[in-house]
């Protein structure tokens, strides 16, 4: 025999839909349909009744359904540096592949490139962008309070907008990236660990300072560093800017004074240069370096014995968090934090 129900409550065997969620609130399917889709003309007392049989019935919209139905989709934009390695380049591949795999979604990604020095540009292009020409927006920049007030005006014209890689210290924004005052503290810790001299100092290599994800690690870093290892002096960052030029002037003259160098940490995404001039500066094979970022070069250079240890996050997972967090803010839904968790990944030449 079939059960029965009160009047007003689905079949618990099935997902409510909006035709029990009307009888529930006692308001007509158009009502509930302009309650969900957030359009106005609905009285307050009208759209809190539709919310409490949301509660109530457990009710969850099938988005899917209704972007097909409707014939929607979304376009997302990667902002992200011009000027850059292999790191970059891995991300610009992934942004591919997704492209592709959330195809039947009917999500489209694009890349913009940007002088990632000049904060006036990067918000003067974000200035031009608004709902009519994309959804959502994945910014890779350096901190600065003219990238802050652009996303914020950006946000304001109805585009969503998240920090990627680069935190940008948003109140209320959780940055697509890995916490990284935790990885400067995981480098300090192998760090630490690795260097076998009772004293030493330790070269420290940014692109920029400027960089919010580089003060974070070189904070990190510092605190463990002073705590635990107290026989070992951090120099001042070196900034190279990602001019190769300028890298091997201030690196050289870093070695030059100071001959007891143990230990190299380069902080910035974009290992390759420094470590490359490393490996022509004549430092012994005892001196410890670790760097961040999987790439071809940094796991060659795992290989060869010229990094100890490299610092990692998923750049895959980054562009697919980034993708899937844009989609959950325009349709007004949460994401699954532990799906979304970007984690410190640590790589030996024993684990490649």
């Amino acid at each position: 025999m079939k059960k029965t129900y009160p009047r007003g409550a689905p079949d618990t065997l099935l997902r409510p839909t909006t035709k029990d969620l009307a009888r529930a609130a006692g308001v007509s399917r158009a009502t509930v349909d302009r309650v969900l889709n957030g359009r106005e003309g609905v009285k307050p007392e009208t759209v809190q009744k539709v919310m409490d049989a949301i509660e109530t019935l457990g009710f969850v919209r099938n988005l899917s359904a209704a972007n097909l139905a409707k014939g929607r989709s979304y376009r997302f934009l990667f902002v992200l540096p011009q000027t850059g390695d292999q790191f970059l380049d891995e991300i610009r591949r992934h942004i591919g592949e997704a492209e592709a795999v959330f195809a039947a979604e009917r999500i489209w990604t694009g890349i913009h490139a940007v002088d990632g020095n000049d904060p006036y540009r990067i918000a003067d292009y974000l200035a031009t962008l608004g709902p009519a020409e994309v959804d959502g927006v994945a910014i890779m920049a350096p901190e600065t309070p003219q990238v802050r007030d652009a996303i914020v005006r950006l946000r304001e014209r109805g585009v969503r907008a998240l920090p990627f890689i680069s935190n940008q210290a948003l109140s209320g924004t959780d940055l697509v990236g890995i916490d990284n005052r935790a990885a400067g503290r995981t480098a300090a810790t192998l760090m630490g660990r690795f260097i076998h001299a009772g004293t030493g100092r330790i070269l420290v290599v940014a692109e920029s300072m400027q960089s919010r994800d580089s003060l974070e690690r070189r904070l990190g870093f510092d605190e463990v560093m002073h705590a635990q290892f107290p026989h070992l002096a951090t120099l001042p960052s070196l900034e190279t800017y990602g001019a190769p030029g300028r890298a091997a002037r201030v690196m050289a003259a870093a070695i030059a004074g100071n001959p007891d160098i143990a230990g190299v940490y380069v902080m910035s995404a974009e290992a390759r240069i420094p470590v490359e001039i490393l490996a022509r500066s004549g430092l012994p094979g005892s001196v410890v370096a670790i760097a961040h970022e999987r790439t071809p070069f940094t796991m060659q250079a795992l290989r060869a014995g010229t990094l100890d240890a490299v610092i990692t996050q998923d750049s895959g997972h980054l562009v697919r968090s980034a993708i899937r967090r844009l989609r959950a803010l325009a349709d007004r839904l949460s994401t699954l934090d532990s799906q979304e968790k970007i984690r410190i990944e640590i790589l030996l030449p024993t684990n490649l």
